[in-house]
């Protein structure tokens, strides 16, 4: 399937599941395509192609997504919901070969992003925050991260909301609370920047703005304020692993083509 082949089966989704009442929200490189339209030649530059299509949604809503996959064609492998102990789903399209994930309650890999209450704040993709993190809690971030970010941070100002907003307020708040989520985000942000500067796809004026979104970032999750229990996580630091590890037989983040 082509990239508009894909885009147009995860919209015709998103439509059919809202029909029913299920909050379904596009989750990967699809949704940066779809919420950076301005930038999105970065994706193709890199010749990028969509493999599978992922989706974030409740878990209240499992069983009615399971039906209406299995409406539309789709074979789910039930052994992963039992697997994931109810927090993902798996189906796979047998004429077309697309594969499909939904990821229910929270973004579990490196890190836990959750969507309690979020999901209904963007559409079709999840928030911008939630975008940004996503790529964020990847400890072995690379190239097309990197690039997906860089798409996200020129394409949408920061603030403390979602309107088209990165909210970085709500970004800080979950760092605030977990120190694992805090050393990872910024070790990358600062990789975010790194790979900017040098970029030769950016002109200058560019790599500048991804520059000062970046220091904004920092700096916003610098000033908020710690709970007790990061503080004294941050006290042992490095010498203890502060990620999961992500097994072979789940995917190191979302794709769509991460």
């Amino acid at each position: 399937m082509d990239r508009e082949a894909f885009e147009a089966e995860a919209d015709r989704l998103v439509e059919a599941a809202r029909a029913e009442g299920i909050v379904l929200r596009i989750v990967g490189a699809l949704a940066f395509a779809k919420h950076c339209p301005a930038y999105r030649h970065l994706q193709d530059a890199l010749g990028r192609a969509y493999t599978d299509i992922d989706f974030a949604a409740y878990g209240r809503d499992a069983e009615r997504i399971r039906r209406l996959l299995a409406r539309e064609g789709y074979r789910e492998d039930p052994q992963v919901y039992v697997d994931s102990e109810g927090s993902r789903l798996v189906a796979e399209h047998p004429e077309t070969g697309l594969h499909l994930d939904v990821f229910l309650d929270k973004l579990e890999f490196c890190h836990t992003i959750p969507w309690t209450g979020r999901l209904e704040r963007d559409d079709p993709t999840i928030p911008l925050a939630e975008m940004l993190l996503q790529k964020m809690q990847i400890v072995e971030i690379n190239e097309k991260d990197i690039i997906d970010t860089i798409m996200l941070l020129l394409e949408h100002p920061l603030g403390d909301h979602d309107d088209e907003t990165v909210n970085v307020a709500y970004v800080a708040r979950l760092c605030a609370r977990d120190w694992g989520l805090w050393r990872t985000t910024t070790m990358n942000l600062e990789k975010v920047r790194a790979m900017a500067a040098t970029y030769a796809n950016l002109p200058g004026p560019e790599k500048e703005r991804v520059a000062a979104q970046v220091q904004a970032i920092l700096d916003r999750l610098e000033a908020e304020p710690k709970s007790l229990a990061w503080k004294v996580r941050a006290r042992v630091g490095d010498r203890q692993k502060w990620y999961r590890d992500v097994g072979e037989l789940v995917p190191i983040a979302p794709e769509g083509g991460r």
